[in-house]
């Protein structure tokens, strides 16, 4: 039984690594998927391999550091299936130096993405889910969003952030039937997408398709289950 049939999910950042993972299995799942990110031609083969597994996919180029894109991913979805159960928020990049040695255009350019564009993408799915009654929200934080070390100081801190408008919004859906959570995994084997189930057993990481059955498990949970707004905190086996 296909567990999303009949749902609408935009995944951000879906042309490659994690966000395509669940891109793919919401598709095996059922999902109409919206597959958006910066690359198009990524996003194109991604929705490809979707339709080719029986799926349906429609793709939309946006940059989630800008407001007016995230605006426009968010409306465009909602005009092509009149409705939006489902968003996941995987866009984000990693910025890891020293604080002493960070410049400020690095650290505007990892806040911009990853916590400006989770805050834009929250902000406009929030407002479709609210008028029509009810879907699921997941930001995808990290490990380094519940804790922080040496060279992870302003990736850390837009994560820490993503954890906290996770939290404050988990509050404020529950009276409209919006559920939030995020996803926090430690050493993802992204990279190995599109590589063999051994390739990335290998790899001693996480696998991507992991974090992705993770995110059904919280599309699918029953209408009065409790989120946790902290879902995975798994580490790489090298820990």
């Amino acid at each position: 039984m296909q567990r999303l049939t009949g749902k609408v999910a935009v995944v951000t950042g879906s042309s490659s690594g994690i966000g395509k993972a669940i891109a793919l299995r919401f598709g095996e799942e059922g999902a109409k998927v919206v597959v958006a990110a910066r690359r198009k031609a990524l996003c194109e083969e991604t929705a490809k391999e979707i339709c080719r597994k029986g799926g349906e996919a429609f793709v939309i180029q946006a940059d989630v550091s800008h407001e007016t894109q995230v605006d426009m991913l968010y409306d465009k979805a909602w005009q092509q299936y009149g409705r939006l159960d489902i968003a996941v928020h995987n866009a984000g990049i990693f910025g890891g130096r020293r604080i002493a040695e960070t410049t400020a255009t690095a650290f505007d350019e990892v806040m911009n993405v990853n916590l400006r564009g989770t805050f834009f993408c929250c902000r406009a799915a929030f407002k479709h889910m609210k008028a029509q009654g009810g879907g699921v929200i997941i930001n995808m934080s990290s490990v380094a969003g519940v804790q922080a070390w040496t060279g992870t100081g302003i990736y850390s801190a837009s994560k820490h952030g993503v954890m906290a408008l996770t939290k404050a919004l988990a509050d404020e859906g529950r009276t409209f039937n919006i559920k939030v959570s995020a996803i926090c995994p430690g050493g993802v084997a992204d990279e190995l997408v599109d590589s063999t189930p051994e390739e990335i057993l290998h790899s001693e990481k996480i696998s991507p398709f992991d974090i992705a059955e993770t995110a059904i498990y919280l599309c699918t949970l029953g209408k009065f289950a409790v989120v946790p707004e902290i879902v995975v905190n798994r580490l790489g086996a090298d820990w």
